[in-house]
């Protein structure tokens, strides 16, 4: 109470000294609308000015008591064009801080142009739209975990600003129905989660009456202390984001320690003030989607999306309660050709600015912009104030290093995850640099290792045992080239025996004749680049110890092929004469038995030519 009434004898003095120098500008309606639903506090002031003077007025002045403005973090005016055209204009108006001479200390002044004069009689209607952090103060500020979070807001009931108000409402919405206090006035009322204040008539200048709202709020309290977003971009076709988050619970403190048994049995009601899981909204076709901490990869995530958008759903390691902290790591990538453009001889990146979480309040927010090497001329274009760096980065094959822009924001709120653009000129040809680095680098390799290789390290080549060597690396030449000749040939066999038994399944006989004739031929072939190595062989004294091995191989080869081909003569003619599936097999039951013979034969051999 004795809070209030300071604050009534300030502004009330306020109002004698400063009345007269803004009476040519009045307030003939203002409508204010606080939302409370969050951890974030939005305000949104309809104020119609009308101009009672004989001067031409160009900018308007507002106000806002430094406790706020020091928590102002998003403050947007637009012209409202009224009834029948769109609710607001979508283009803001300018705004800078001013200190108005003869103006209290106490009070923090922002001046509005306007997008034209206003003559004597003449009004604008502009929707003042503001953002605010860390307002909402938890009482008590330490909880147990079974309690819910019980917060207070405070604020006038009166829009405070320097010129007379003629008639004024205002509307405060709550996240639930249940309000412990809150400051009773006269035409005050409580409908469900909206307290209601006036109307007010005829309100002077600098009026400022206290109100305060002691509501229950266990929406998440999500505050990242520290956001460092990093954009690279590459040429090659992707633009990769990573996010390190710090994050922290900025609610009530958690107190009496946390029962894991009680908060799964009743989450809702043994975690009430906690929160589980953060959403964050990706662009549409974002891809290449991670999430993980220092300890590795998190899997309590879910991932949807469809053409409009990309939903990331993250779950912390544990539920986060009042004070708890945790870090950890998002990224994704995005097709390059949606953002970068060309302008005017310069490249440019067009990408949003905050970020992707729903309801986060970033006390420092860092972007990095990661420039190809040999990107030149860097300029950035943000809509709103940040404070900017230049870098360089070192990554692969990089010479000179990588420009960086870092981009530095405090107290950012959702409401800055605006498009913002990078401008830089860069060269194709700087986009081989790395390719024709590493085209160089294997080609110096590969040409190393052919001198390597047909350097002459021994002593004399008219030795026999050289001459022996070489000869032996011919003849396992030409082993080498049968072995993959008859794998060839395996490899034909077993496709006459799934001819076979598509036959047994469709009863296709015309496609059986067709395979069993293709491999006919496709083995004469084979047959036909066998015979030269075979000859090499049998004129080779190297290979007199392994010629037998070989050529045994290449019989039962061939005895495998005879019986194959008999087998799918047999099989055929007896599905043109109708014959059961029974009769069939028993005809041809010991030509199988033979042929499962003779292809563990052909196993063992090859084994052994392999061992010598």
């Amino acid at each position: 109470m004795a809070l209030r009434s300071a604050h009534l004898f300030f502004f009330f003095t306020i109002t004698l000294l400063f009345t007269s120098a803004f009476s040519n500008l009045v307030l003939s309606k203002v409508e204010r609308r606080i939302d409370l639903t969050s951890q974030i506090v939005r305000t949104i002031s309809t104020l119609k000015v009308e101009n009672e003077g004989p001067d031409m007025i160009s900018e308007v002045l507002l106000c806002f008591p430094d406790y706020q403005a020091e928590k102002l973090a998003f403050f947007l005016v637009s012209p409202n064009e009224g009834k029948g055209k769109s609710k607001s204009s979508t283009t803001s108006l300018p705004v800078q801080g001013v200190k108005p001479e003869g103006m209290p200390s106490s009070l923090t002044f922002y001046s509005v142009s306007l997008p034209k004069g206003l003559s004597e009689g003449e009004n604008i209607i502009l929707d003042v739209f503001a953002v605010f952090t860390h307002s909402l103060q938890p009482f008590p500020e330490q909880i147990t975990q079974a309690d819910s979070q019980l917060v207070l807001f405070q604020d006038s009931a009166y829009y405070l600003s320097p010129y007379e108000v003629k008639i004024q409402s205002l509307s405060v919405r709550l996240p639930t129905p249940r309000v412990e206090s809150y400051t009773k006035l006269q035409n005050t009322k409580l409908v469900d989660s909206e307290i209601k204040y006036g109307p007010y008539e005829n309100i002077p200048a600098f009026s400022y009456e206290v109100v305060v709202v002691h509501y229950e709020n266990n929406r998440p309290f999500a505050v990242a202390r520290e956001l460092v977003r990093e954009i690279e971009i590459s040429h090659w076709g992707n633009v990769q984001i990573t996010e390190h988050y710090n994050l922290v619970h900025g609610g009530a403190y958690n107190k009496g320690g946390f029962s894991r048994l009680d908060y799964q049995a009743r989450p809702h009601v043994r975690g009430v003030s906690s929160f589980r899981h953060l959403l964050a909204r990706l662009p549409p076709r974002a891809h290449s989607v991670y999430y993980r901490d220092e300890i590795g990869n998190i899997s309590t995530s879910h991932l949807r999306g469809d053409s409009r958008k990309t939903e990331l759903e993250l779950e912390p390691r544990y539920p986060m309660f009042g004070g708890w902290k945790t870090s950890f790591t998002i990224g994704y990538g995005l097709p390059l050709q949606e953002y970068l453009f060309e302008s005017e001889g310069k490249r440019f990146l067009n990408i949003s600015f905050g970020s992707p979480m729903q309801e986060l309040v970033i006390d420092n927010l860092i972007v990095k912009i990661v420039l190809p090497e040999g990107s030149s001329d860097v300029s950035v274009s943000v809509p709103f104030s940040v404070k900017q760096l230049q870098e360089v980065k070192y990554s692969h094959l990089d010479i000179v290093g990588r420009p960086v822009a870092v981009l530095e924001r405090k107290n950012a709120v959702p409401e800055h995850n605006m498009h913002f653009q990078v401008y830089y000129k860069f060269s194709g040809l700087s986009l081989l640099r790395e390719p024709l680095m590493l085209i160089s680098g294997f080609l110096f390799l590969f040409i190393s290792c052919i001198i390597y290789m047909h350097a002459d390290m021994s002593i004399s080549k008219s030795s026999a045992s050289y001459l022996a060597k070489l000869q032996w690396d011919e003849v396992q030449a030409a082993i080498q080239q049968v072995q993959n000749i008859i794998n060839r040939c395996l490899g034909v066999h077993d496709k006459l025996e799934t001819s076979l038994r598509d036959l047994s399944r469709t009863g296709d006989i015309q496609a059986c004749k067709a395979a069993r004739k293709a491999a006919d031929s496709y083995l004469k072939e084979l047959a036909k680049d066998l015979r030269p190595f075979l000859t090499f062989l049998q004129s080779c004294p190297q290979a007199a110890q392994i010629l037998p091995k070989v050529e045994e191989l290449v019989a039962k080869v061939k005895d495998i092929e005879e019986k194959l081909m008999l087998k799918n003569i047999m099989v055929v003619d007896s599905y043109e004469k109708k014959s059961g599936g029974r009769e069939i097999e028993n005809k041809v039951a010991a030509l199988q038995q033979k042929l499962t013979t003779l292809r563990h034969e052909v196993d063992d051999i090859l084994e052994v030519i392999d061992e010598i």
